[in-house]
């Protein structure tokens, strides 16, 4: 496959550094969720997990450009090079989609006190975007499709605050026919929707709209639930998906409505998502980085700043470029 020109550049030392350093990062954690749990599970769920929203809103790319994942995903590239189908890689977005909305909620009854399990899966997951890589080029196979953190990535990289380019492909492939945020950046999202579809009400019937309208019910609905054992996972699952219908039934019928176009609706529904977000875990993250002096309203209020700032360069940046 030829490779057409693309605004990344080729990767600095420094991001080499970084990709590998991440890698072994890695493998601490793993072996720490194994010897250490208490204390693994504490800096990756409050110190590191709660950080990345706000990173995406900066660049989803700081992210792309040394998550793990990503890197294994490029370890080998298949010669000949191949790209997902389109059927297929519209099939990897649900399937993110879906993993995300299972994975997390699982936290609460095994993954945030059980570190074995978490290591288990996450091993599991490292294999799946390592043999993907083997199968598609760059990263059709898994962080362009089947990532569950994707659509989090494409829902807050519609305007980024600085620019990044791709540390991970220094030419394109096209791999990802459409929805790369490696090549597409903030237009990533409006791509994933569809060609017009975000000037008017047609954004509520795609996967990535459909998303959006799910988001903000399910983060309130995971913050509403307690740990728990494996007996609790029903329950969690339920409480959890009924935040999400009836958090995705009020902003429809709004945006139905009122005929709120994508332009508009997906910003605001993602800012919402993730000022929740921040209010439920704002506290317990200034508590973890020893902070909690400052006030649960500095602290958030911290947050909220970065996200109306995000809000206001995004609603612009997306009319004119959709």
């Amino acid at each position: 496959m030829s490779t057409v020109s693309h605004p990344a550049h080729n990767p600095s030392q420094l991001w080499r550094v970084a990709q590998v350093t991440g890698l072994l990062l890695t493998v601490v954690l793993l072996v720490g969720l194994l010897r250490m749990p208490t204390l693994a599970l504490h800096v990756l769920w409050d110190m590191v997990i709660p950080l990345l929203p706000a990173v995406f809103l900066i660049n989803p790319m700081l992210w792309r450009n040394v998550c793990p994942l990503a890197t294994l995903n490029q370890f080998r590239e298949p010669s000949p090079a191949t790209r997902l189908p389109p059927n297929a890689l519209q099939g990897g977005w649900i399937a993110g989609m879906i993993l995300l909305f299972a994975l997390v909620p699982a936290r609460r009854f095994l993954f945030n006190e059980q570190g074995a399990a978490l290591a288990v899966t996450i091993v599991v997951v490292a294999l799946l975007a390592l043999g993907s890589g083997f199968l598609y080029s760059r990263r059709a196979g898994f962080c362009n499709s089947l990532c569950p953190v994707l659509p989090v990535e494409k829902l807050y990289g519609q305007a980024p605050l600085v620019q990044v380019s791709s540390a991970i492909c220094p030419d394109c492939t096209a791999c990802a026919v459409r929805g790369c945020i490696d090549l597409a950046g903030g237009q990533a999202l409006a791509q994933s929707v569809g060609k017009g579809l975000l000037h008017d009400a047609r954004w509520l019937v795609t996967p990535a709209g459909a998303f959006a309208l799910l988001f903000p019910g399910f983060v309130v609905g995971y913050f509403t639930t307690v740990n728990g054992g494996l007996d609790t996972a029903l329950a969690v699952y339920a409480h959890i998906g009924l935040w999400m219908l009836l958090g995705a039934i009020a902003l429809g019928v709004v945006a139905t409505i009122l005929r709120v176009p994508g332009t508009l609706a997906l910003p605001l529904i993602g800012a919402g998502a993730l000022a929740l977000y921040y209010w439920y875990a704002g506290p317990a993250l200034a508590t973890a980085y020893g902070v909690e002096s400052l006030g649960p309203v500095v602290f958030r209020g911290a947050f909220f700043l970065l996200i109306g700032v995000w809000l206001a360069r995004t609603i612009p940046t997306l009319r004119r470029a959709s």
